[in-house]
């Protein structure tokens, strides 16, 4: 009777043991792949305004975004008044910038991802190309912290090789509660360190929770910072592909 007894708490150990451990069991490439969704949805409208911020000045604009998938996405200018118009659009591997006041279509070529976006700290690639962090990189989980009293999991993506993407390395800070990502840091193809963006405001908008402000911080730069901070946003509306074209980059209006 005694054997049986604790045959049966030995079992039950077990499968008890094992239905926790399949419970908890997350792997890195599933955390950021849930961080991208959650991010970015199926589809997504942004209002936005865009501190430049550096020692002895700073300016603004106000922008609107438009996303589909991972493939498609259109940013648009709607001040100030000498950049109003200006709009940016990535069609799959391609990108362009819309210039009015030239009225001229300027294509980005690759190796222009990683220059400045409108004179801020994000590149080109932090707006519009949005290298596929999920598919581009290999993850590791390396820790768990706490930022801001929100536990994360530190995850370090590693470019695969021949990736078509501006960052050797991301490591990424993702909330367990709410899958956002709450510090982001950026490194070069020699290991150093470039970037660091940091989210705040996490607010409910568009039925779901999303990060209000958002911090770009150059690391050899002291006093410079771009700050984002949405208004505004919707996601996984019906939006055509034909609305991420180079007529309609041409024609929105604010």
């Amino acid at each position: 009777m005694k054997l049986r007894l604790l045959l049966i708490m030995v079992v039950f150990g077990i499968t008890c043991f094992n239905n926790t451990f399949a419970a908890e069991f997350i792997t890195a490439y599933d955390i950021i792949k849930r961080s991208d969704q959650q991010m970015r949805g199926k589809s997504s409208y942004n209002e936005i305004t865009m501190n430049i911020i550096r020692p002895d000045w700073q300016r603004s604009m106000s922008m609107k975004s438009w996303s589909k998938g991972t493939g498609l996405s259109l940013v648009l200018v709607t001040a100030p008044a000498n950049e109003k118009g200006s709009a940016s659009l990535k069609r799959q591997n391609e990108m362009w910038n819309w210039v009015p006041r030239i009225e001229k279509i300027i294509k980005i070529a690759p190796s222009m991802l990683s220059q400045s976006w409108m004179g801020s700290d994000f590149t080109n690639d932090d707006l519009i190309n949005q290298s596929s962090i999920v598919v581009d990189y290999h993850h590791t989980l390396m820790s768990e912290e706490s930022v801001e009293g929100d536990t994360v999991w530190v995850i370090e993506a590693d470019a695969k090789i021949d990736a078509p993407v501006v960052w050797s390395k991301v490591v990424l800070w993702i909330s367990k509660t709410t899958y956002l990502q709450r510090k982001v840091e950026f490194y070069d193809e020699f290991g150093d360190l470039v970037n660091t963006l940091l989210t705040g405001g996490i607010k409910e908008m568009g039925g779901r929770m999303v990060p209000t402000q958002m911090s770009m911080l150059p690391a050899d730069k002291p006093g410079y910072e771009t700050e984002m901070i949405t208004h505004a946003a919707q996601f996984d509306f019906d939006i055509s592909d034909n609305f991420f074209s180079q007529r309609q980059m041409k024609a929105l209006r604010d």
